[in-house]
């Protein structure tokens, strides 16, 4: 790493306008020459056969150098002697998407397809990396400001990793010089697919003109009556000139549901933000299932849920304000902060009715604590990549007022998570929340819901590495009319499994997965190999445990693989077996299936604005 701050101005991606002194970097590990079959490969890419011509093609032997965990968020002990200097300049080294590297400053594209790649790219520019980090050229260096810029700048969807360092050959006892590094993600990426019944073409671009902005479309045609037709689309733009405001339009026309929305949003983005807010306004329609009546007459699993319009428009405002607690120790202690909110909220209904459903005026306000520091891994949900993972604590009480058309009422709301990580440990996150109004001196319409995920650390065998995910979900309806609400379809539940007919009033889930990454790369897709097993129960009966009923599961070996200098979701192919399927009578079922959804994710004990608990 510290051969960057020497050789970044040197490799005609950007020059700087003072070099600083140059630095010997250290040798990097190769770790493709640990396995036969890997030197096999080599061998027979090096022949000038067919063969060897179409292996060279697809594998790439790059060394590959792995970081251990890293605290991120408190400055390293080197950085603390360097608080509060004056920031005298600031290097930036941009990187293409392919064939560079932060960590090996030796790294070059080294085909045609890497440098064509790279030519149809356009750099992400210079203004837009300014305004993602918290500090200028003549600023007093704060505490936190180098750990939470890096973690900025990785946490954009148009920048791979970022790398925010001090030069400590060229500062002086007032002033320091800060090198930013940033590797680019091929920002451009489409999609598309054909077939007898419809025509789907996808095109989006992550960062249009280098500039940050987001542009997502989805067009599907050809399809059957009632609507020929289907489309997608949205445009975001990220931190508006440097006040860490989004914006972001949407537009979705299909038959099941239509959106116009416009929204602004400022999160408390780092660990000291002040202000944090947002506003937005939608018109929906929608076919809303109908949970309140079973529909036994029915014949199909397909239509035990029936499906009703629901037209509405919403408009959303809300503030927060941040407290710093006190602390002693600036340099080395993540302070604490104490967190107040409010929110106002229109739903108007035009069309749809329910139990659960009224146009409404609702007041919300909230009050908090949130911890949070940051730590450093990879093989999480990347290949290699460095992925910052949260950690502290969260408390949040919401209490407000409902004016209703049909009736008024109270709410009350609290929520406490914590996240702990420790690199021999793993990861550790739990979350309690709890939810319900109170009307006529009595509470309706609760919900109790609980989260815990725990993942080991990365383990290794030469170029062999593996984690293993374990997650639960508990959610408990309470005195509400919607009795099959809640499913395990996927994302809710197991994955590959879907059933219109398995829904109900409290369900707990658990899910396993152990993850095996490959020391291979094709075509610059990493490769892992992937086995679950979920497992989900579930009851309508308003009073009843779900772990009283039988449960449903899904067990399951897959491929996993993502070239993440693209813009491309991870792609998972999977072969599922499910004991337990109604739609076949009890019959065992196998199932083959691909998602590009993320199963897992974290919960980030970031205070937001004040919600209403969840009831899925």
């Amino acid at each position: 790493m510290a051969g960057w701050l020497t050789c970044f101005c040197a490799q005609a991606q950007e020059v700087s306008p003072v070099k600083p002194p140059i630095l010997i970097t250290p040798p990097l590990e190769d770790t493709t020459d640990n396995k036969q079959f890997l030197q096999s490969l080599k061998r027979i890419s090096q022949k000038k056969t067919l063969i060897g011509r179409a292996v060279k093609a697809l594998v790439v032997f790059k060394p590959r150098r792995i970081e251990g965990p890293v605290e991120n968020t408190l400055l390293p002990p080197a950085h603390a002697q360097h608080n509060y200097k004056v920031v005298r300049n600031i290097y930036f080294k941009r990187l293409d998407a392919f064939g560079y590297s932060i960590n090996d400053t030796l790294a070059m594209p080294d085909n045609r397809l890497e440098r064509l790649g790279n030519a149809l790219h356009m750099r992400t520019k210079q203004n837009l990396l300014r305004n993602q980090i918290l500090f200028r050229e003549g600023d007093l260096l704060e505490p936190l400001a180098l750990s939470e810029s890096e973690r900025l700048l990785r946490q954009t969807d148009y920048l791979l990793d970022a790398r925010v360092l001090v030069n400590d050959s060229t500062s002086t006892r007032d002033s320091v010089d800060i090198v930013i590094i940033t590797k680019d993600v091929f920002s451009i990426s489409g999609s598309g697919s054909a077939s007898t019944s419809s025509t789907r073409i996808a095109l989006r671009d992550i960062n249009f003109m280098g500039i940050g902005h987001q542009i997502r479309t989805n067009y599907r045609f050809g399809l059957s009556e009632p609507q020929p037709w289907q489309f997608t689309g949205s445009y975001f733009i990220q931190n508006i000139s440097r006040s860490f405001i989004s914006a972001e339009l949407i537009y979705q026309n299909t038959h099941y549901y239509k959106q116009q929305s416009l929204h602004f949003k400022r999160d408390f983005y780092t660990t000291n933000t002040k202000y944090a807010g947002g506003a937005s306004a939608g018109w929906y329609q929608t076919l809303q299932p109908d949970y309140y009546e079973q529909g036994e007459e029915e014949e199909g699993p397909d239509d035990f849920i029936r499906h009703i319009p629901l037209d509405y428009n919403i408009q959303d405002f809300w503030i927060g304000r941040a407290f710093r607690l006190k602390s002693y120790d600036l340099a080395q202690d993540n302070t604490g902060q104490f967190i107040t909110a409010a929110r106002f909220m229109n739903i108007e209904y035009t069309q749809g009715a329910g139990p659960t459903i009224q146009s409404a005026r609702l007041y919300l306000s909230a009050y908090g604590y949130s911890f949070r520091r940051y730590y450093k891994d990879q093989y999480l949900f990347g290949f290699g990549r460095t992925e910052d993972i949260p950690a502290g604590n969260l408390l949040a009480l919401t209490t407000g007022f409902e004016d209703g058309a049909l009736k008024n009422r109270l709410y009350l709301g609290i929520k406490g998570a914590f996240g702990k990580y420790q690199p021999n440990f793993g990861y550790l996150y739990g979350g309690l929340e709890y939810g319900s109004y109170r009307h006529k001196n009595s509470w309706e319409q609760g919900v109790l819901t609980s989260e815990a995920l725990y993942f080991t650390p990365l383990y290794r065998l030469r170029n062999w590495r593996w984690r293993h995910f374990l997650w639960n979900r508990t959610s408990i309806g309470m005195r509400r009319p919607d009795l099959f609400a809640l499913d395990i379809d996927q994302e809710d539940g197991i994955r590959g499994f879907n059933s219109g007919g398995v829904r109900g009033y409290r369900k707990f889930v658990l899910n396993y997965e152990t993850n095996f990454f490959l020391p291979l790369t094709l075509l610059g897709f990493r490769l892992a190999i992937i086995g679950f097993a979920d497992l989900a129960w579930l009851t309508s009966v308003e009073n009843k445990s779900p772990l009283k009923e039988k449960p449903y599961t899904g067990f399951g070996l897959g491929l996993r693989f993502r070239n993440e200098f693209l813009t491309f979701n991870t792609i998972q192919v999977l072969v599922g077996y499910y004991p337990r399927m109604p739609q076949l009578d009890g019959r065992q079922d196998f199932k083959l299936f691909q998602t590009t959804r993320q199963y897992y994710d974290f919960n980030d004990l970031r205070f937001t604005q004040p919600l209403i608990s969840e009831f899925r």
